[in-house]
């Protein structure tokens, strides 16, 4: 009777505590052992004072927008191996300790602006093996202490630079297995991906899916010129002959002459010409020829120049020496005559 007895009272005091009955949870760690227990939702009746949530081999399919509003001090979430095909805007804003979050392993498809806004301490976001084909343009407010981001085995065919501008102190990012277009819309990326190279940052690169002439290379490694009759801007299609151009459209390397204006209107899908490097070729030769005439017209005036020099000397010497001598006191018509008709 004893025995039962403190065993109800230790059960009574673990369910006044908030352990979800499913749940284990760990009083010196601040741990809530929550995985595979077949939960569809967030457990309610947390502890309020966990800092890690496991919740992984669950078969959650939704976060309702208070699902944390009780565990406010969460620093690590873990939601792997779940069935959130999408998740809300807001539906972590009340985590505002919150450095790691692990979304792998589950069915999202696109992630919306703003998804992570008031996580001002996640430092860690594995986004992985999903089936995501959409990035925003930012994850939301106060997310730019992200260190490390995982966006590898989903279906994303772009990304766009903005949003990995928004994340100053990114030290890792990775990509792997992703179906990259490498065409016009990554080229932002490829730049955005070399300066996070030089400055240090760790990458497991950008292997090109298509078109089939870059299947399996390297986007580092496909050189700039391929990306010459874009247009010089990888957001929305604008004419390249816009005068609205900002600093960063302006200081792209290497543009080939055959960026000019006029040339990235064509296709639809944005991609180079073919023959690229021809082209820069013929322009290459075009342009020797053309300095090779302006060389060899100047040179001919500046022959001429000394001619003229050399004539207009002579013939002021032969003038003075005749014009000096016994018995003349000036020059006849004829003997200025050479001068005026070389002028």
């Amino acid at each position: 009777g004893n025995w039962l007895l403190g065993w109800s009272v230790i059960l009574l005091a673990h369910r006044v505590h908030g352990c979800p009955e499913k749940c284990l949870c760990y009083t010196a760690s601040k741990t809530a052992d929550c995985k595979n227990r077949g939960f569809t939702e967030i457990p309610a009746h947390l502890p309020p004072e966990i800092q890690i949530l496991q919740l992984q081999n669950n078969r959650i399919w939704r976060i309702n927008q208070n699902a944390f509003t009780a565990t406010p001090l969460l620093k690590i979430l873990d939601l792997s191996n779940n069935s959130l095909s999408s998740v809300a805007p807001g539906a972590f804003q009340k985590l505002r300790y919150l450095q790691v979050l692990n979304l792998t392993r589950n069915l999202i498809h696109y992630i919306e602006n703003r998804t992570f806004s008031f996580l001002p301490h996640l430092k860690e976001l594995d986004l992985s093996s999903n089936s995501i084909i959409r990035l925003p343009e930012t994850f939301g407010n106060s997310t730019g202490n992200i260190t490390l981001l995982s966006v590898k085995h989903n279906k994303l065919q772009k990304m766009e630079r903005i949003l990995l501008e928004s994340l100053p102190n990114l030290k890792v990012v990775l990509f792997k297995d992703n179906p990259w277009q490498c065409n016009c819309n990554i080229f932002g990326l490829k730049l955005w991906l070399e300066s996070f190279l030089y400055r240090g940052g760790i990458s497991d690169g950008i292997i090109c899916s298509a078109p089939g002439i870059r299947k399996g290379k390297d986007l580092l490694r496909v050189p700039y010129e391929l990306f010459g009759a874009c247009p010089l801007r990888t957001g929305p299609v604008q004419l390249a002959s816009s005068p609205q151009q900002g600093p960063e459209q302006r200081s792209w390397p290497k543009q080939g002459p055959h960026g000019e204006p006029g040339d990235g209107g064509r296709g639809g899908g944005c991609e180079p010409r073919p023959r690229a490097r021809p082209v820069s070729l013929r322009h290459a030769i075009a342009t020797v020829v053309i300095t090779g005439v302006v060389c060899g017209v100047v040179c001919l005036m500046m022959l001429a120049a000394a001619v003229y020099g050399c004539a207009y000397a002579a013939i002021t010497a032969k003038y003075h020496r005749e014009h000096s001598g016994p018995g003349r006191q000036h020059g006849t018509p004829e003997e200025k005559e050479p001068f005026e008709r070389s002028l």
